[in-house]
Order: structure tokens, then C-alpha cells, then sequence
């Protein structure tokens, strides 16, 4: 006996809540918060456990409650401090690694390769990140760093580029600027806010990146 045949039924698409969160899109969420907060229209609590919410949010359906009772930014999204910094046609593109610590502590030290992007969060905690023994796999590394009545404390080799822009709301925000005299040498641009806290970053003295010059002789041929 032959069986009625049935037209196969189209795959319905996602819906868009549920398409997954990308480092974009949860640094476009963040970005209206910090304004939001600059305006008075979020207290520093309030801000605080958004943005918390920010960076563990797994879709965009979980982003976009976070802003649903805030005003969009006005003009298009920029990033003048990264533009101000980059060299050439450099990107931070690829996913961020994400230093969170709320009512505790969260550090990278070490010997690790750096990404091109990182965030640090900390509320109520302390963030530690340590860049003397790490590797760099590209020349422009940015460290997006939050502070709420908390601590964010970067660390640099010495021989290297680090620069940084940023604000402290009743608290710290502190970033001392290297220029290297090595045209290859990694560039490190500290970007943030902190509020009732602080952010610092400066070289540690007495390290450096031992293979630096090595690495520069090959590059240039000699």
C-alpha cells in the first residue's frame, strides 16, 4: 500500500533572542550602560550588576533587557581611544578573554598568550592581570578595565609600549605611559572607568620581554 507522501516542512529560523551573544554585542550593551551611569541614570549598583550581566550573558535575548529602559546612545558606536592608539590596519578582532570578579578575586599571570581584547570587571573584588612573562600574538593588545568599588592592577614589562585613557568617579583611574624605543615592541592601550575604586597600570620594574631585540633582528633581516 502506498503511503501519502508529505511535503517536508521548512526549518523554522531562530529566533533572534536566542542567537548567541558576541563579544560585539556585549561591548554595544556595555558601552550604554557606562553612558547611562555618566548621565545619572543608573546608580553605581545598579550599573554594576548590568554589566555583571553583561559578560555572562550567553544570547542576545539576555542582552537586550539590560538597556530595554535606557536611551540608545546618540550617533554611531566609535572607539576613539582604540582608533587613537592602533598602527597601520592592526585589529583586536577574535573573541576577548573575560576577567570578572564580583565579591572576589580573579588573576592571569604567568606564562600566557595574550589575546588582542580583554575585559576586566570588578565589583566589590580585585582583578590582577600580569603581562611581564605573557606572549604576545599580536602588537596591539587592549585591556577594557571596570572598577566598582573594587580593583583592577595591570602590570607591564618594562620594554614595551602602554598607554591609556579613562576616568575615576570618586575613585582612581591611573595609567603611566611608555613609549618604547623598539619599533616592533607590543603596544598596550588600558581603556575604563572606575568608580569608587581603582584602576592602575604601570611597568614592574626590573622585567622586560628577554627576546625583544632578538625578535626585532629577525624581523628587519639581520
Amino acid at each position: 500500500m502506498d503511503l501519502e507522501k508529505h511535503p517536508q516542512q521548512p526549518t523554522a529560523p531562530a529566533e533572534p533572542d536566542g542567537i548567541r551573544a558576541s563579544d560585539a554585542d556585549r561591548d554595544r550593551i556595555a558601552d550604554i550602560l557606562r553612558e547611562a551611569m555618566a548621565e545619572g541614570r543608573l546608580t553605581a549598583d545598579e550599573h554594576g550588576e548590568r554589566v555583571d550581566a553583561v559578560y555572562r550573558a550567553k544570547t542576545v535575548g539576555e542582552l537586550e533587557p539590560l538597556v530595554r529602559d535606557l536611551p540608545a546612545p546618540g550617533g554611531a558606536a566609535t572607539r576613539p581611544a582604540t582608533a587613537q592608539y592602533a598602527h597601520g590596519s592592526e585589529e583586536t578582532a577574535g573573541p576577548a578573554d573575560n576577567l570578572i570578579a564580583v565579591f572576589s578575586s580573579s588573576t592571569r599571570r604567568g606564562r600566557w598568550r595574550v589575546g588582542g581584547r580583554t575585559n576586566a570587571f570588578s565589583l566589590f573584588g580585585s582583578v590582577e592581570i600580569d603581562l611581564t612573562e605573557a606572549l604576545f600574538g599580536q602588537r596591539l593588545t587592549v585591556i577594557n578595565a571596570t572598577s566598582i568599588f573594587g580593583s583592577v592592577e595591570i602590570r607591564v614589562p618594562e620594554n614595551i609600549s602602554l598607554r591609556g585613557s579613562g576616568t575615576g568617579i570618586f575613585g582612581n583611574f591611573e595609567v603611566v605611559t611608555l613609549e618604547s624605543g623598539d619599533p616592533e615592541a607590543p603596544v598596550v592601550v588600558v581603556n575604563g572607568y572606575s568608580v569608587f575604586g581603582s584602576v592602575e597600570a604601570k611597568p614592574k620594574r626590573g622585567k622586560f620581554i628577554a627576546d625583544l631585540q632578538d625578535r626585532l633582528r629577525k624581523h628587519l633581516g639581520h
